[in-house]
């Protein structure tokens, strides 16, 4: 065969290349949506009844979501304003599903759920599938989001309307498109009317499009969402301010050390080298959330105390994004990628002692379950109830059965029919005569906040010190039920000035 004739076959084999397999990103993305999904809604779901029980602010909603939304309305006139809008939300749940204790948290589980796949979405579009996935799969585990997935108030909301308005941004800064900027100003909007302090996450997505150097257009659009949303919230603010006394229990910031250790942790992990797939890299959209939110509250609080970790839980979504962009940084690089799954194991590990802790009772400040209970137990037909101070009256209020055969000495007029919380008492002359009608008072105090002053807290202890002496107490968690008697041989002269010792060396039980 000659060298002409055999030429046309090696170039056949020279030109035909087998192609490159590439990579669906369609799989990918769907696994970064549904594994964050999955896993966030098996740990809400796991054991999230804990044992039965509930603390005081899930029996605040429990209690307000039952009223009519008249009611709700005008409750929020006097006090918590700042979660009518939540509240009108759990009033419709309850109408459709029950007002049952599933009812009341399976919201949350479902935000934060939402919430996981947002935040797997947000750093697959930054930072790549892996990263995304991994992030997605972080956010569910971490502590507080656990805690709060389980609980029945309007932070899972906020935070999965805060990771969502952060993918609209994400989204809109390469796009001229008005309704993505409209998507992402309403859904801020709605995340600032269920809480205000989501407001402080428009600080941090502004520093994130000026750091990003993003486009004029996208910073001009921000700018006008951003003042939408603070107009739209200044009235609810204006209005809220008025009832500033509500977070007057605020002595100092509140559990402010997850905060410092993950903001700590998440700029470790913001110095790791990482892809840039969108409009900015993930570390300058991260850690303006992870940081400032919480920072901005800690410098407020010099002023007024205003921090409380509850407040910025959408700061989680910063720090998973970043540990999800670490790992995957590590796991690139193969003599690490050993290590970083050791690591990881050992985290989990680490993670399952907090975890059980979160879903038993006493991981909260108080378990109105138990006191109900208490004072059921302690109390007779018959027995006069006195509550120090009045506004702890809602330690007891979710079960009405707990009190039904109990005397509440100094309620003037109940909850309801006042469109208040804990009811309006009576003057504090009225409320030491009618302790002085019962032999056997069963008094209930809230531990670990401050007493009241007021004539009728006064009235109460002044009465209880000169006429009755402690029989037993019981302590449950975020609180102690005690039984008085009264104690005939004492003076009964009501009033202040007495000396008379009141015996108060009681049965502990």
């Amino acid at each position: 065969m000659s060298l002409d004739e055999r030429a046309p076959t090696m170039v056949r084999a020279v030109s035909s290349p087998v192609p490159a397999r590439r990579r669906s990103p369609g799989p990918s993305k769907t696994l970064v949506v549904i594994a964050p999904l999955s896993l966030a809604i098996a740990l809400g779901l796991w054991g999230i009844r804990r044992k039965n029980t509930m603390w005081g602010d899930e029996s605040v909603t429990y209690q307000l979501a039952h009223r009519d939304l008249s009611q709700i309305w005008l409750t929020a006139q006097h006090l918590d304003l700042v979660h009518a809008l939540y509240y009108a939300v759990m009033h419709e749940i309850f109408g459709l599903f029950g007002g049952g204790l599933l009812t009341l948290r399976l919201p949350s589980v479902l935000a934060m759920s939402a919430a996981a796949s947002g935040v797997g979405l947000l750093a697959l579009r930054l930072a790549g599938p892996r990263a995304g996935l991994l992030a997605g799969l972080v956010f569910p585990l971490l502590p507080q989001v656990q805690k709060y997935a389980q609980e029945g108030r309007s932070y899972a909301m906020v935070c999965a309307l805060v990771t969502w308005a952060t993918y609209a941004l994400v989204a809109g800064v390469p796009h001229r498109a008005r309704w993505r900027w409209a998507v992402y100003g309403s859904t801020m909007l709605l995340a600032c009317l269920l809480h205000e302090f989501a407001v402080l996450v428009l600080v941090s997505h502004g520093v994130a499009l000026i750091v990003a150097r993003a486009p004029r257009p996208a910073l001009r659009a921000w700018s006008v969402a951003a003042s939408g949303v603070v107009a739209g919230l200044l009235p609810l603010a204006i209005h809220s301010a008025r009832q500033s006394e509500q977070v007057s229990w605020i002595g100092g910031p509140v559990r402010p050390n997850y905060f410092l250790v993950a903001a700590v942790v998440g700029v470790v992990c913001a110095l790791a080298p990482q892809r840039v797939r969108g409009p900015m890299r993930l570390s300058v959209l991260a850690v303006p959330i992870l940081v400032l939110p919480g920072l901005l509250l800690l410098i407020a609080s010099l002023v007024k105390p205003l921090f409380v970790d509850r407040y910025v839980v959408y700061s989680n979504i910063g720090i998973a994004l970043l540990l999800g962009a670490g790992m995957d940084y590590f796991l690139r690089r193969q003599r690490f990628s050993r290590y970083a799954w050791i690591a990881a194991v050992a985290v989990l590990a680490a993670l399952v002692q907090p975890s059980l802790s979160l879903r038993t009772p006493q991981s909260r400040s108080n378990d109105v379950t138990a006191i109900g209970a208490a004072v059921r137990k302690e109390g007779r037909p018959g027995d006069g109830l006195l509550y120090l101070a009045g506004q702890h009256r809602i330690l007891t209020a979710a079960n009405p059965e707990d009190t039904r055969l109990l005397t509440d000495m100094a309620l003037a007029q109940d909850p309801v029919s006042s469109n208040t919380l804990a009811g309006v008492e009576l003057p504090a002359p009225e409320i030491a005569a009618r302790m002085l009608e019962f032999d056997r008072i069963v008094v209930v105090r809230a531990v670990g906040v401050h007493s009241l002053t007021n004539p009728q807290e006064e009235a109460k202890t002044s009465t209880l010190r000169r006429h009755f002496r402690e029989y037993g107490t019981t302590h449950v968690n975020g609180a102690r039920v005690s039984v008085y008697v009264r104690d005939h041989g004492m003076s009964p002269k009501v009033g202040p000035g007495s000396d008379s010792p009141g015996a108060s060396g009681g049965v502990l039980r």
